[in-house]
C-alpha cells in the first residue's frame, strides 16, 4: 500500500505529470528535459529524483550525462500507463512540450549527421572491401524469422549496437529491444535513428560488451554484429552474451572471416583479423553455447568475407 501511495504522490504534481508524458515518448537527459519543459535544471532534477525514488522512472548514467526513461517493468507500470493515457490530448501545455521535444530531437539528429559527415569516408572505404550490407542483413533476417517462429521475442539485445542498425531492422519483432555501445558518438547516431523511425520499444545504453549491465537469463536473442573484431578479448563478450541469454534463447553473430588486411588495424582499429570456423565454434562452446548454424558470405571482387553463426543456449548447457 505504501509503495502505491508513493507512486501516486510522485505522479500527482503538474510538472512531474508533464515529465512522465514526455518520457513516454522516449528517453531524455536532464538538459534536454529543461529545454522541453522550460524549467531550471535543479528543479527538473528534484522532480526526477522523486519519480525515480517512487519507481516510475529509471536513470542511466552515460559518461557525464544521465538519461531518464519510464520504468516499463515497474510494479505499477500498468497504473503509470493508465495515468499517461488519461492525460488530455488537446492540453495546450502538453502540446507545447511535444513541439519543443521535436526541436530537441532535430538537434540530436543534426549532431548525428555531423558525426556521419566527419567519418563517412572512412566507413565507405571499409564497405568497399566486403559484400553489401544488404546481403548480410537479408541472411540475418532469415535466421531471425526462423527464431521468431519458435516463440515470442520478449527482449532482444544488440551488443556493440553502433548506429543502431540492428535495432532499426529487427527491434520491431520484439516486445522490447536494447542496444549497448561504449561510444557516446555512436549512441548519438543511434538515438537519432530510433527517433526518426518512431521505435518506442527500442532504446540504447552505454555499456561494455564484456560487462553488460543486465541480469542473467533475460534476453531471448542477443546479436553481435561486426563487433568481435574490435575487442581485445572476444571470448569475454561471448561469455556475457551467453550469460544474459535465456535458456532456449539464441546468440547471432556476424563478423569477418579470416583475412590478411593488416591495414585495418591502423585505419579502423581492428584488433582481430577475422575469425575462422573452428576458432568460433570453440569460443561458443567455451561460453556454454551450442553452435547450430554457420554461413560464409563472399563476393569474387572483394577481399573480405562475412561469416555468420547462430548458437543456442540450451537447458542442457545451463545444467552442465
Amino acid at each position: 500500500m505504501e509503495n502505491l501511495l508513493s507512486a501516486l504522490r510522485a505522479a500527482g504534481e503538474p510538472t512531474r505529470l508533464r515529465i512522465l508524458a514526455i518520457l513516454a515518448l522516449g528517453e531524455l537527459t536532464v538538459s534536454e528535459l529543461t529545454q522541453v519543459l522550460l524549467q531550471s535544471q535543479p528543479r527538473i532534477s528534484r522532480h526526477l529524483k522523486l519519480l525515480a525514488d517512487a519507481g516510475l522512472v529509471l536513470r542511466y548514467p552515460e559518461g557525464s550525462w544521465v538519461f531518464y526513461r519510464l520504468h516499463e517493468s515497474a510494479a505499477h507500470s500498468d497504473l503509470l500507463a493508465e495515468i499517461i493515457a488519461s492525460l488530455p490530448e488537446g492540453d495546450h501545455e502538453l502540446q507545447r512540450d511535444r513541439e519543443r521535444l521535436a526541436e530537441v530531437r532535430a538537434a540530436r539528429a543534426q549532431r548525428a549527421q555531423d558525426y556521419f559527415a566527419a567519418n563517412a569516408a572512412q566507413w565507405d572505404s571499409l564497405r568497399a572491401n566486403h559484400i553489401p550490407e544488404t546481403r548480410v542483413e537479408e541472411r540475418m533476417d532469415e535466421l531471425m524469422s526462423e527464431l521468431k517462429g519458435q516463440g515470442d521475442i520478449d527482449l532482444l539485445v544488440d551488443l556493440g549496437t553502433g548506429t543502431g542498425r540492428m535495432l532499426e531492422i529487427f527491434g520491431g519483432r520484439a516486445g522490447r529491444a536494447v542496444g549497448f555501445d561504449i561510444s557516446p558518438d555512436m549512441l548519438t547516431v543511434a538515438r537519432a535513428k530510433l527517433d526518426e523511425s518512431g521505435a518506442e520499444n527500442c532504446q540504447v545504453r552505454q555499456g561494455d560488451c564484456a560487462n553488460v549491465p543486465l541480469e542473467d537469463n533475460v534476453a531471448d536473442i542477443v546479436i553481435l554484429h561486426q563487433v568481435l573484431h574490435f575487442l581485445d578479448d572476444p571470448q569475454r563478450a561471448l561469455n556475457e552474451a551467453a550469460r544474459i541469454t535465456k535458456p532456449g534463447g539464441a546468440v547471432l553473430i556476424a563478423d569477418f572471416g579470416p583475412h590478411e588486411m593488416e591495414n585495418l588495424r591502423d585505419e579502423h582499429s581492428h584488433r582481430r583479423l577475422g575469425f575462422g570456423e573452428d576458432e568460433m565454434q570453440a569460443m561458443l562452446r567455451a561460453a556454454g553455447l551450442d553452435p547450430k548454424a554457420s554461413d560464409l558470405l563472399a563476393a569474387i571482387d572483394t577481399p573480405l568475407t562475412v561469416a555468420m553463426w547462430q548458437a543456442d543456449k540450451t537447458i542442457r548447457s545451463v545444467t552442465q
